[in-house]
């Protein structure tokens, strides 16, 4: 029997795991490819990836591009009009890259390359539809591409989405949405794309469903296979009127993990013939949204998908925000709490009766008495305080059924008050500055 995980890594499934997570050993990926063909079954995951799914994409170079170039030269012969209508070529391209005023041999040095999309040669009439190719390097010495094209962008993976149908698909199907996507000449843009053939694994990982994600390690790993730095979601949506008539196309320009909305606008076609046209012209408004999205720094990598200094993800750090916030706020409930008991205990400690303190002249007795009961309290605090000289008189310790204490603030000496006390009817007997009376 077949080793599912040889199986898978002969069709690509192998690229599921992120890079380094397949470096770390072939354990790992063994048991997720098992478990892959244990769950749907090796029959079924492999028909999600044979079949003509990618288209692709052209070969994309570092060169200024400038496509759609028409002309129309004559010439004594085939080849002077030929030549005639490329030189023409050079000076138009140039002009659509921005470029200043050049004689058309500086020009024609500054070219990398000529395509011919059309041609017609006559014996003395060129007609043709070409893209000029200029080099970056030796263009940017003029200023060249100041429209945009001379400062790109990071290197940024493409998922072209087209909901058709009510179904939305990247690289289940060959769509004419991809197609335009692969067609496109990326030279010319000051977007650096990165697009997926949609072959192999690709429609397994780069599916309809991708840009809902908002997991920063799976975009990591994603991005990762493919040496992209963000991502770019061109989202197109096609209704149809009716079978064989007007097409209406609705379309959004997306980037990043987040999945936020730069612009969108909407195009119609005729029948369903004219959709590749209105998706080409479609790309094209979305490649504008984007370089504008660029030029005013909104086209910015994601920080939290750096692989090299990772950040928290957005989710993550809000709930962490709002854990730390929770805790912020039962401290200082906390804090609230322990200072309105402080209070309270203040408060309750003024409240208590203070034993009078000493004046010049005058003495604080301590007197001792029986209280079997609160009448006797209150009878020997009426006796104290009815004795002249005595300016203030109050408990300071009370035991009902035992003996109770009080402090009395009085000008004289305890001798003194014991001698009032004994006049009227209360035995006395003193000890220094403490007295001790009964009935």
């Amino acid at each position: 029997m077949t080793n599912p995980a040889n199986l898978l890594a002969q069709r690509g499934l192998i690229a599921l795991l992120p890079r380094g997570f397949v470096a770390r050993g072939a354990l790992a990926a063994g048991l997720l490819a098992a478990g892959a063909v244990a769950f749907v079954g090796p029959d079924r995951l492999l028909a999600q990836i044979e079949g003509e799914r990618g288209i692709a994409p052209v070969v994309a170079s570092n060169d200024i591009e400038i496509g759609n170039i028409e002309v129309d030269a004559t010439g004594k012969n085939a080849q002077e009009a030929k030549l005639n209508g490329w030189r023409e070529a050079y000076k138009k391209a140039w002009e659509a890259a921005h470029g200043p005023a050049l004689d058309v041999g500086t020009i024609e040095s500054i070219v990398a390359g000529v395509v011919v999309d059309r041609e017609e040669i006559g014996p003395h009439r060129y007609r043709a539809k070409l893209v000029i190719a200029f080099d970056r390097a030796r263009a940017g010495q003029y200023g060249a591409g100041n429209g945009g094209v001379a400062v790109r962008s990071a290197p940024m993976l493409v998922i072209p989405v087209l909901t058709s149908g009510g179904v939305g698909q990247v690289f289940e199907v060959r769509s004419p949405w991809q197609k335009v996507w692969a067609e496109y000449r990326t030279g010319a843009s000051a977007i650096d794309y990165v697009r997926a053939n949609g072959g192999g694994a690709d429609s397994l990982l780069i599916n309809a469903g991708q840009p809902g994600r908002r997991s920063r390690v799976w975009w990591r790993g994603l991005l990762d296979q493919f040496g992209a730095s963000d991502v770019l979601i061109p989202a197109a949506r096609l209704e149809r009127q009716w079978p064989g008539g007007p097409v209406k196309g609705f379309f959004t320009a997306r980037y990043g993990p987040d999945n936020i909305a730069l612009g969108s606008f909407e195009l119609n076609a005729s029948d369903d013939s004219a959709v590749p046209a209105m998706l080409a012209q479609a790309l094209a408004r979305m490649d504008q949204i984007y370089t504008d999205a660029l030029t005013r720094g909104l086209l910015r990598p994601d920080p939290t998908l750096s692989v090299d200094h990772p950040t928290m993800e957005p989710g993550l750090a809000s709930l962490i925000a709002a854990g730390r916030a929770a805790e912020a706020a039962a401290a200082a409930q906390a804090a609230a709490e322990h200072a309105a008991d402080e209070a309270a205990a203040a408060e309750a400690v003024a409240a208590q009766p203070v034993a009078p303190q000493p004046k010049p002249g005058g003495a604080a007795l301590t007197i001792q008495f029986a209280s079997p009961d609160a009448r006797a309290v209150d009878q020997a605090l009426a006796a104290v305080r009815g004795v002249a000289g005595v300016d203030n008189a109050a408990t300071t310790s009370i035991a009902i059924g035992g003996t109770s204490v009080m402090r009395a603030q009085f000008n004289g000496n305890a001798d003194a008050l014991a001698a009032a006390l004994r006049k009227a009817g209360w035995q006395v007997s003193v000890a220094g500055a403490a007295l001790r009376i009964r009935r």
